[in-house]
C-alpha cells in the first residue's frame, strides 16, 4: 500500500475523476507553483471506485477555485490546518471563466484579435453550457 505523507498547511483536492489529476495541474498552473505538489492517481474509492487526489502546500487564495468548479464542480477541496481539516469548500459552476478555454468559431472576433482574453458565459446551470461572451458560440 502507497503512503503519502501527512500535509501540514495547505489544500487537498479530493474526489478527482480518475485520469483527470494531470489535467487538473496543468489548467491550474500548479507548475508555476514554488509549493509542494502530490498527484496520486487511480487510488481506491468506496464512492468512486477509482479517484485521483492532489495535494498543495499552499494557500487556498493561490488556487482558482472557479476554474476547477469549471473542470469538475464536484470535487470536494479540503483546507488543511495543522495537519487537519478545518474546513470544506463546496464548488460551484462559475457564471463567467476567462481564458480556460478558447472559442472554435473562426469568425470570432479571438480568432483575429490574439490579445483578446476568452470569455465564456454560463449560460444553462442545468445542463452546463457555456457561451463566448462575443459570437455566443457554445462550449462543447
Amino acid at each position: 500500500m502507497l503512503n503519502v505523507g501527512k500535509l501540514n498547511e495547505g489544500v487537498v483536492l479530493d474526489h478527482i475523476k480518475a485520469g483527470k489529476a494531470m489535467d487538473i495541474y496543468r489548467d491550474l498552473k500548479l507548475d508555476k507553483i514554488d509549493n509542494c505538489v502530490a498527484i496520486i492517481k487511480n487510488a481506491r474509492s468506496n464512492k468512486m471506485g477509482k479517484k485521483d487526489i492532489i495535494k498543495i502546500e499552499t494557500s487556498i487564495d493561490s488556487i482558482d477555485l472557479d476554474i476547477l468548479g469549471f473542470i469538475d464542480h464536484n470535487i470536494t477541496v479540503n483546507i488543511i490546518k495543522d495537519g487537519e481539516i478545518v474546513r470544506k469548500k463546496d464548488l460551484a459552476l462559475p457564471k463567467k471563466i476567462v481564458n480556460v478555454i478558447k472559442c472554435k468559431n473562426p469568425r470570432c472576433i479571438t480568432s483575429i484579435e490574439q490579445e483578446l482574453e476568452q470569455v465564456f458565459v454560463l449560460t444553462n446551470e442545468e445542463k452546463a453550457v457555456y457561451r463566448c461572451r462575443y459570437c455566443e458560440e457554445k462550449y462543447d
